[in-house]
């Protein structure tokens, strides 16, 4: 009996080991037992190519691409918030992506809410986002919003007071292509004077301004995007299409015909971005070329260069011995040798 229980604890003390324990080489080697920390992150290194493009098409670049934008819905929406979501989509279709079912805890503006977006907007890569959402108390609810480093930045809530979709205006916008930038006009001091309308100044120009460029062809110019100011807390939202007519002269005349979308929107609540992450977002790298030490320019000589030599002591200097020093100090030696003699 005594035999047997000893048996039995050394069967349970070599369990205990093979399952801390992993084998490298023939020899045990007990693991780690210090736990995760919760939330905490590694650096992803790309193991094939393809992950490697992936990954630099998501790094940060001196000069950004087009923002592209998430479009979803809320737990609860309606026919018009819907309608207003499919128009945006397909003014931002080339740089967009859309949700088609409901979302729920998804609440920009409550401490948590935003969490979901934050990981939607990630794994889509969107930097914006526009939620639709429609309840009792804020019914055809809009939230227009950014995001930095994939962390909710800023947030603008609308009201849907009035729409008119694009498809109630026919074929008026039949000849702008989807692609070509717009010529977006703000009309009204208001945008520089309301913090919320400032804000909305701000993301309908990320919204619909698409990638930067140097040089653009006029030609290219099919739409105009105007935002109006009515009060510290309305707005209007128009689209219209640019079309050159015969003037007799080699400058046409400019045409404009409403498109659609056309919004009446209401500020309800916007978030402001925190004076940190603002300070962090707002840094630009310097792209122009580092400055060389001790080197100039001449309209003559071209480039000039400074050079800084240290004193030099000739008698404690390693120089080359020649053959003639060499017989010298040979001579030199056995007179010496003589003369002690």
């Amino acid at each position: 009996l005594f035999s047997l229980v000893q048996v039995l604890e050394y069967l349970f003390t070599g369990l205990l080991a093979l399952g801390g324990a992993t084998s490298n080489g023939g020899r045990m080697q007990v693991e780690d037992a210090t736990p995760l920390v919760p939330g905490q992150t590694k650096l992803v290194k790309p193991k094939t190519r393809r992950g490697k493009r992936h990954l630099e098409r998501r790094a940060p670049k001196a000069v950004e691409d087009a923002k592209r934008a998430l479009f979803l819905y809320g737990n609860q929406t309606s026919q018009v918030v819907k309608d207003v979501l499919t128009d945006l989509f397909q003014l931002k279709r080339l740089e967009g992506h859309k949700f088609t079912r409901k979302n729920e805890n998804v609440r920009p503006f409550e401490p948590g809410g935003e969490t979901s977006l934050e990981f939607y907007c990630n794994k889509n890569n969107c930097p914006l986002f526009v939620l639709g959402s429609h309840t009792k108390k804020r019914p055809h609810n809009i939230v227009i919003g950014r995001m930095f480093d994939f962390h909710l930045y800023d947030a603008l809530e609308l009201g849907v007071d009035e729409f008119k979709a694009m498809k109630n205006f026919g074929a008026a916008g039949a000849a702008a292509q989807i692609g070509n930038k717009p010529c977006i006009i703000f009309v009204g001091e208001k945008f520089e004077s309301v913090p919320a309308l400032a804000l909305a100044k701000s993301l309908l120009l990320d919204m619909f301004r698409g990638e930067q460029i140097d040089r653009i062809n006029l030609a290219g110019i099919d739409r105009v995007v105007m935002a109006v100011a009515l009060d510290d807390a309305r707005l209007q939202l128009r689209q219209y299409a640019i079309r050159f007519k015969k003037s007799g002269s080699r400058i046409p005349r400019v045409a404009l015909s409403e498109m659609g979308p056309q919004l009446g929107l209401s500020v309800r609540r916007y978030r402001l971005p925190p004076s940190d992450m603002q300070q962090e977002a707002m840094k630009q790298p310097k792209l122009g070329k580092k400055k060389q030490k001790n080197v100039s320019s001449d309209a003559l000589d071209g480039k000039i260069g400074r050079i800084y030599m240290p004193k030099q002591n000739m008698d404690t200097m390693g120089l080359s011995k020649y053959k003639g020093t060499k017989r010298e100090r040979r001579d030199s030696a056995r007179e010496s040798a003589e003369a002690k003699k």
